[in-house]
């Protein structure tokens, strides 16, 4: 090797944050994501301007299940938060835990949906209004189900097969996306569940 040439053979072949490709990739998922929840949102409040009275042929939906679900979602940070935590110190023990504890939290999560989908007081065919809540639900529901598939497969990964240091950044970058699944919730919640009863 000559003087000039630089031996970059010691560096890592992963890293955290906007080092990784992954959380690139994440974050341009999140930005695409976002923009269809706003447009989703967006809609709802057009048809909502357009209607004398909202809902429309319906009552508001029940606060229980959604509730439960927001409280469900705000507590589900702390071990999401733990995890990433966990993912970036490259502690395999520490980051199985908490991973397989925001996979619980994830399985609470879509059992109480359920129930909540139950209780919208509309059908998703019924009229604009049970359309555009049925929508803004069932998206967030889909992140839901995708973010709980991968946390399962890295909880395995976890727990199986040899542990390569790239699958800590896909645990830190698991954990970046359930971020923008509980953050985006608090809007869809207000909307689907506090526009329906102003006056």
């Amino acid at each position: 090797m000559t003087g000039s040439e630089l031996d970059v053979s010691g560096l890592p072949s992963y890293g955290f944050g906007h080092r990784s490709l992954m959380w690139w990739g994440t974050f341009g998922l999140i930005a695409i994501e976002g923009t269809l929840f706003a447009l989703a949102i967006g809609a709802y409040l057009y048809l909502r301007s357009q209607s004398d009275t909202w809902p429309i042929s319906a009552a508001p939906p029940l606060l229980l299940w959604g509730s439960i679900n927001t409280l469900i979602l705000v507590v589900s940070m702390w071990p999401n938060h733990m995890t990433k935590r966990a993912a970036e110190a490259c502690d395999r023990v520490r980051a199985r835990r908490w991973l397989l504890a925001c996979l619980l939290f994830s399985l609470v999560f879509l059992v109480v949906r359920g129930l909540e989908f139950a209780t919208l007081q509309t059908r998703w065919d019924s009229n604009a209004y049970g359309s555009i809540v049925w929508m803004l639900l069932g998206l967030h529901t889909v992140h839901l189900l995708t973010d709980t598939y991968d946390t399962a497969v890295l909880v395995v990964l976890l727990h199986t097969g040899p542990m390569e240091a790239q699958r800590f950044v896909d645990v830190s970058e698991n954990a970046l996306y359930w971020y923008f699944v509980v953050i985006s919730w608090l809007p869809i919640y207000a909307v689907i569940y506090g526009v329906p009863r102003l006056q």
